[in-house]
């Protein structure tokens, strides 16, 4: 009779988690602090945007062999191999890049509810990982308030990782991650509590007073709103998480989809304006239209056009609200890629970000016609709405709300780090995209600047809950530039050529 093997170390909901506030926690990440033991999924991810398909399909090629290695030589062999497969050759500024702005969406969604418990209990917080540090830290640190974090370190040259690991440290695994403990803790005390899931991380977790296991349960993952801070702004161009099946649809669809993106664009950029709902329902754009949209203005002398105040989803939401209306409207913009304003249905006008100029040109544009604006100045992938500008308040008292929302199946629309001209293509690449233009009552003239003697100010307000309302999303004061700052480290603005 075989007798099955008693675990060293208690399941991690028997941590009594209270009076917690001046211990320290050593934690694991992959099957610890997150619930999938794979980390594959985050190389996919580095791959994709360090290196685009090419490096995503060589990380699949390999990933079979990293799993033999894993299993029949041993679990550093196995990292290795993924190292190599998604980091040779990238530059280290890419993969930085996509470790603070792609990564914690897609680490967000997977936090372990029991280990995240103790974990966050504790004062001081420190992760020992076989995941390279450059890739993990920026989560870590920002979104769980970890307070160090030890990883595998990349070997690098001239500003580019080789694929191989750091030969003085290695591989965080077995001995090595109680030998970065060791130096993480000094003189000091040990740790009071250990985190781990595996036999490979008992080293580390001998060290400490107390040791717990995090059992391999399916569990659903910690709210989004219950972690340290939020994932507000994210980047990259992967909708789905990069699982290897779904990676490897990304990868065999990406050629189709580029193909299928031209043909919509040229749909979108040929055909008269009246039609396009009917073209892009039959490329399998599906255009869902609520509210009623507001007839074509009559035009009289002293007339203005309608201002269409509109959240931000996409490059292309002015062009789906011309589409829902039936009927081409300009649309300002405070910059725009060359190949986007080329290929652009409706007519486009630059911003100077001078306020007074802008609002001479807003107000031309009114004379001539209906006008979207997107006062957010940016695009926001979440549920969350960012601060509306007040200038549009201030040019007009005929003012539409509406409410814009985009769903994407594979890859992304929008970009704050790559090039924005793909951003259309991007989004038509997806096998059945789909928009929902919903028009809002127009505001009545008590609630703007002329007819109400309102703020500019507490009418931007007052729009932007009105769509927040419609799409059920949250209102924030963060603005582009926190975007920006998040995401790419800089302000936002860039020059013409390249668009933002």
């Amino acid at each position: 009779m075989v007798v099955a093997s008693k675990e060293p170390f208690p399941a991690v909901r028997k941590c009594d988690a209270s009076r917690r506030g001046d211990h320290t926690v050593v934690s694991d990440l992959d099957g610890t602090l997150l619930r999938s033991r794979s980390a594959f999924p985050y190389y996919a991810l580095v791959a994709f945007e360090a290196g685009g398909v090419p490096r995503l399909a060589l990380l699949l090629l390999l990933a079979p062999l990293a799993g033999l290695l894993y299993h029949a030589v041993s679990e550093s062999a196995g990292v290795r191999m993924l190292v190599f497969a998604a980091t040779a050759g990238a530059r280290v500024a890419d993969i930085e890049s996509a470790a603070r702005a792609v990564l914690p969406r897609f680490y967000a969604d997977d936090v372990h509810p029991d280990a995240w418990r103790v974990f966050t209990a504790c004062g001081r917080r420190w992760v020992v990982t076989a995941t390279p540090r450059v890739m993990a830290e920026p989560f870590l640190r920002d979104h769980l308030g970890a307070d160090a974090v030890a990883g595998t370190e990349l070997a690098t040259w001239r500003g580019r990782a080789t694929g191989l690991v750091d030969s003085r440290r290695g591989v965080l695994v077995g001995e090595r991650k109680a030998e970065a403990l060791r130096e993480m803790v000094g003189d000091g005390d040990a740790p009071e509590v250990g985190l781990g899931d595996r036999r490979s991380d008992y080293a580390f977790m001998s060290i400490c007073k107390e040791a717990y296991l995090v059992p391999r349960e399916p569990v659903d993952a910690v709210g989004a709103d219950k972690l340290r801070k939020p994932v507000v702004f994210h980047d990259g161009r992967l909708v789905q998480r990069p699982t290897p099946l779904a990676a490897l649809l990304a990868v065999v669809w990406y050629p189709i989809g580029f193909l299928l993106a031209c043909v919509r664009v040229a749909a979108g950029s040929l055909v008269p304006m009246p039609w396009q709902y009917h073209v892009y329902r039959a490329l399998g754009v599906r255009v869902v239209v609520r509210g009623a949209p507001p007839p074509r203005p009559k035009h009289a002398e002293g007339r203005t056009g309608a201002l269409f105040a509109c959240s931000h989803r996409t490059l292309l939401d002015p062009v789906f609200i011309s589409v829902a209306l039936g009927r081409p409207v300009s649309v300002v913009t405070y910059s725009l890629s060359r190949l986007s304003e080329f290929l652009s249905p409706i007519r486009t006008v630059r911003l100077t970000r001078d306020r007074a100029t802008d609002a001479a040109a807003i107000r031309r544009l009114l004379a001539g016609g209906d006008l979207v604006v997107c006062p957010e100045g940016t695009t926001c992938r979440e549920p969350f709405l960012l601060r509306f500008s007040s200038l549009f308040a201030e040019l007009s008292d005929d003012i539409v709300p509406v409410a814009t929302e985009c769903r994407m199946s594979m890859f992304h629309g929008t970009t704050a780090r790559g090039w924005k001209g793909m951003d259309p293509f991007y989004l038509f690449m997806n096998p059945r995209p789909q928009y929902t233009v919903t028009f809002l009552d127009r505001l009545p003239a008590e609630h703007t600047c002329g007819g109400g003697g309102r703020s500019s100010h507490e009418v931007a307000n007052h729009v932007q809950r009105l769509i927040a309302s419609a799409l059920s999303f949250e209102c924030t004061g963060f603005t582009r530039k926190d975007k920006y700052l998040a995401l790419a480290g800089n302000d936002g603005v860039v020059g013409p050529s390249k668009g933002t």
